[in-house]
This record gives structure tokens, sequence and C-alpha cells, in this order.
């Protein structure tokens, strides 16, 4: 078992790979640097190989296909994950890093929002993203959490091996955070410098698709951890639509002492019993997930087990 992992995910960074890794290398001795190579094609795992690099390689295109490789292939203490391009100093590594190995973080978030994000990022449109996205999660799943989408984190054994990796690119962040607040891990927050990426070194993030598919997957999270809330306001807005079917119907009704349009009635039935449903499935979802929180709980007893287990076996 590492003390220390970095993990750095990499698509065609050959401009900055070798820095990173050597800044790394640098401020964390100690630590074992993983390269995950994602189909580069301009030499970015022979430069991570060159530079010192345990280079391996994910032949899945996708961010969140690389990070679940790495998580499934790599024990450590503390993992630290960076992105390959630069961006992320160096010097904050062994503040993130203690914090998970001496005050039990489950997941330290490297914040780029509080300092330099703003004004070093170039492109407006991300921007007005990572505020957006901030402002959903943290007004649906009542967190405080200051940067949603940044590549600079370190986690814990516990979180690494209990969190279920389902997107396969860069939705992956969003999805991190989301396990966090919901499985009430411990959350630290180092602010940090951020910079722009160096001449010569492109971003492989689209805005405007990659950001359509963070909010997707936003929903369907909150669909997941939220079942009651988000069902209860299916069923609200259905039980509304019913009521603005029906109340016609209901004063003519009254008026006339005749129902005069039996497809409107018979409709705003229907809409009031798929409420009905609506509810009654947020109620048996929120059961099942009390029910998986549960066996959460459990599973963590069983990675802590197994942590030691490997501790011991490596001599720690």
């Amino acid at each position: 078992m590492d003390k220390i992992a970095v993990l750095i995910p990499c698509y065609n960074e050959a401009v900055t790979v070798e820095k990173v890794v050597s800044d790394y290398r640098r401020v964390l001795p100690e630590a074992v640097v993983y390269v995950y190579d994602n189909n580069s094609t301009d030499g970015t795992a022979a430069l991570a190989g060159a530079a010192g690099a345990v280079v391996r390689h994910e032949y899945q295109q996708g961010k969140g296909n690389v990070i679940r490789r790495m998580f499934r292939e790599i024990d450590a203490q503390c993992y630290l994950m960076v992105d390959g391009d630069d961006t992320y100093p160096a010097e904050y590594a062994r503040e993130m890093a203690d914090l998970v190995l001496t005050r039990q973080a489950d997941m330290v978030v490297g914040d780029r929002l509080s300092a330099t994000y703003f004004t070093e990022n170039k492109r407006p449109f991300h921007n007005f993203g990572n505020r957006l996205v901030r402002w959903s999660i943290n007004a649906l799943f009542g967190s405080s959490i200051r940067d949603i989408m940044t590549g600079y984190r370190a986690f814990s054994y516990q979180f690494v091996k209990s969190f279920p990796v389902l997107s396969k690119g860069f939705e992956i962040e969003t999805e991190m955070s989301i396990h966090a607040i919901d499985k009430n891990m411990q959350l630290e927050t180092v602010v940090i410098q951020y910079r722009d990426r160096p001449e010569g070194s492109e971003s492989k993030l689209n805005t405007y698709s990659d950001g359509f598919k963070v909010l997707r997957t936003i929903a369907k999270l909150y669909r997941s951890y939220k079942p009651l809330a988000y069902f209860g306001v299916l069923a609200l807005l259905l039980v509304l639509l019913a009521a603005v079917l029906f109340v016609p119907v209901l004063l003519d009704y009254f008026r006339t002492g005749l129902v005069a349009r039996f497809p409107t009635l018979i409709v705003s039935g229907f809409v009031a019993l798929a409420a009905i449903l609506s509810l009654f499935s947020g109620l048996i979802l929120q059961t099942m997930l009390h029910k998986n929180r549960q066996d959460f709980e459990m599973q963590l007893i069983r990675l802590h087990e197994r942590y030691e287990t490997l501790m011991k076996e490596s001599g720690e």
C-alpha cells in the first residue's frame, strides 16, 4: 500500500506532463506518482515515464473511465488527484494530503473559485458554468462546497473504495461532490491559486456539451439521492395541473348541474392518479434509500477492516 498516491489522468498533455510529474515528486518525495494515459497521441505517456511517473493506460475514452480504473487498481492511505495540465500548483499538495492523513478527512477540495480562477480563466462561459453548478448543488443538496468542478482533490482510502464511479466524462467531479455530501463524508477545503493553461496546451472540456452533461448528472443524482423531494415536486406539479383541468368542469357543474366536458374530467382524473403514483413512488424509494445508507455504513466498517489489514501487511 502506498502512503500517498498522486493520480494524474492525462489525454494529450505532452506540453505540461513532465513539469507536473516533476513538481509533485519534488513536493511529495514519499509519494508514488501515477499517470494514466487515456489514448494520447502526442507522446504523453513516454514523457511522463521519463519524468519518473508510473505510467498505466485506460483505453476507454473519458475522465470518468480513467478515474474508475485508478480507484480500482491503486491502494493508498491518501490519494491526491490532479490534472496533467499544470493549472494546479503542487505547493498545496502537502497541506491537502495531511488533512487526509492526520485529520481523517475523506475528501479535500482544492478551491479555485475563492482565489484566482475567475481572473486567470480566459473562457467566460466556464466561469458562469462553475457558478451555476456550485449554486445548483448547494441549493439542492443543502451543502456549502465552494468549488464543485475542481480537478484538484485528496481522498481517503474509504472514500475511494466506497465511491461507485458511474460517469464516463467530466461529470465525475460533480458525482464525487454529491456522493461525499450525501454519505456524510468529512469534507475539508484548501483555497488554491489557479493558473491558466500555458500556451500550446488546450482544454479537453467542451463548455456547452460537457456543461449540459454536468447539469443532467445533477438532475439524475438528485432523483437518486433525494427521491421523496424529486417525486414530491413532480406530484405537486401534477396536482396543480389536475386542478387547472378540473376546476372549470366543477364550476360548470355548479352553474348548470351538468358535466359538459367529460374528456377534460377524465384527463384530470388520470393526472391526479399520476400525482398519487408519483408521491408513493417517492415514499417507497426514500425507504429503500434509508436501507441503502444503512448498508453503506456497514460497507465502511468492512473497508476499515481491510484498510487495517493492508496497513499491517505494508508495515505501517
